[in-house]
């Protein structure tokens, strides 16, 4: 629901206009967002999901709101039967004063009273009385923006499906492939990258569950009248009527009440975005880190120039996990602005519904490029297994000492067990040598294993415990 229509005009300066070319003839640069940036706009976001947010788009969704209200309003007997499909036919056909609308706007702070007096004209005067009845702005606004909000939700919807094909396929692709499991930036335990992988799907496959559910609780008609009693259609069921037809005509829910100040669904879906983001930016990180000079376990595709240093030839920067990570910091920080946009006085907000008009259009442009950047890094992603299986073995068996310990702790309880081991372990790297040779000049240990047995236990693919069931499971879930 951002509206440039109610910017301020900019005073002008003695600055010269730059001007870039574009498809459509020459674009200036002016922009004071990265969204919205003739430069940095297809890094952060998508030209589909600007078309659903940008003023054009909200402006067609009001006009959409107050068309379909007057056909509910027609086929419940409200207002005359043929009224609806006039307003709608008239407005439909409509070429608006987009100047006039902005200047109105400007002047009274939102644009549905100028929308409705330009409409009502076109209409006529029979039919134009008719537009907006019984209805209030908030009312036309927010349905516009649930609008919005649900043909975005599609774009999301599609895009998680991308994402969660491609993690299908990298998880089952290297399930069995060995990899240094890694906490507090130091080996852990082995795990397997396509483990890692299932790890990253199955948080897309929890969120694309979460989305369909929010659907009954965000995508709700709004329809309230000046204080959300609809009193303006009497005290019958006129009023409830009207809200059940508006809802069917625009394909969304009913509610059981006005929730013009009850703001939780709004905030659901930002917080949704946010949610989504937080587990791009988790997989974005581990895809940075894995790819820097000392791991060399994934690289993102390679596309000529593309993350490329100005002084730096040889510098291959990986630009898609950059912008994934930052898109995340933003809709995390746009969910606490619909959070505050809750807190409502009474009947009718007195200002933090405004905070939705910046969060909700800009969260849904920033996780829709996120999720396309995923989608990019993700089908393409060059995984390098043999330097996986180099940086596994690195440690020289100090990865699997686990494995050691709860091999040995049979013979000689757990904590003796842990304690021999770590002694061995600390020889390993003072000493810079393998687990093993240390492990095998300790008599406690070799009077209760063999050598053999010894050298299963060090060797790190041997101990990936239930990491390929596990990756079965999340393949499991459709």
């Amino acid at each position: 629901m951002f509206l440039r229509l109610a910017r301020l005009s900019r005073a002008t300066t003695s600055r010269p206009i730059i001007t870039i070319a574009s498809a459509n003839g020459r674009r200036s640069i002016g922009s004071v967002s990265a969204i919205d940036s003739s430069i940095f706009r297809t890094l952060f976001g998508t030209e589909e999901i600007r078309k659903v947010f940008d003023d054009e788009a909200y402006i067609r969704r009001c006009i959409d709101a107050e068309a379909a209200l007057a056909r509910a309003q027609s086929n419940c007997g409200v207002i005359p039967k043929d009224i609806g499909p006039r307003i709608t036919q008239k407005v439909e056909e409509s070429n608006l004063d987009f100047e006039r609308l902005r200047h109105e706007t400007e002047i009274v702070g939102y644009p549905i009273l100028p929308l409705v007096r330009q409409l009502s004209d076109i209409c006529g005067d029979e039919a134009g009385k008719y537009v907006h009845w019984g209805a209030t702005t908030q009312d036309i606004m927010d349905i516009a923006s649930v609008l919005q909000m649900k043909e975005g939700l599609d774009i999301v919807e599609r895009l998680l499906k991308d994402v969660i094909k491609t993690l299908r396929e990298l998880s089952e692709k290297y399930k069995d492939t060995p990899m240094a499991g890694r906490t507090h930036l130091q080996h852990a335990l082995p795990v397997t990258f396509g483990y890692k992988c299932a790890v990253w799907l199955s948080g897309f496959q929890r969120h694309a569950e979460r989305l369909e559910e929010l659907r009954k609780r965000a995508l709700l008609v709004q329809f309230g009248g000046a204080a959300g009693t609809l009193s303006s259609l009497g005290s019958g069921d006129d009023g409830v009527r009207v809200r059940k037809a508006l809802a069917q005509e625009l394909g969304l829910h009913n509610p059981s009440i006005s929730w013009h100040v009850a703001r939780d669904g709004i905030a659901e879906a930002a917080n949704l975005l946010a949610l989504i983001g937080g587990t791009m930016g988790k997989l974005a990180l581990d895809i940075i880190i894995m790819s820097s000079n000392e791991f060399s376990e994934v690289a993102e595709p390679f596309v000529p120039h593309r993350g490329a240093s100005s002084t730096m030839p040889q510098k291959r920067n990986p630009i898609s996990s950059e912008v994934i990570l930052a898109a995340s910091k933003i809709l995390r920080s746009n969910a606490g602005l619909v959070l505050d946009g809750m807190v409502a006085d009474f009947e009718r907000a007195s200002g933090p519904w405004h905070l939705e008009w910046v969060a909700v259009p800009e969260s849904f442009v920033i996780a829709v490029g996120a999720l396309s950047q995923t989608q990019f890094a993700l089908s393409g992603l060059s995984v390098n297994t043999q330097k996986m299986l180099d940086n596994l073995h690195s440690t020289k068996g100090l990865i699997v000492g686990e494995a050691v310990m709860m091999g040995l702790a049979p013979y000689v309880g757990r904590q003796r067990a842990h304690d021999i081991v770590y002694e061995a372990c600390r020889e390993s790297i003072e000493n810079d040598r393998t687990l093993l040779e240390c492990l095998l000049e300790k008599e406690e240990v070799t009077l209760k294993m063999s050598q053999q047995r010894l050298a299963e236990l060090c060797n790190p693919e041997n101990y990936l415990g239930s990491s390929a069931r596990m990756v079965d499971d999340v393949l499991a879930v459709n």
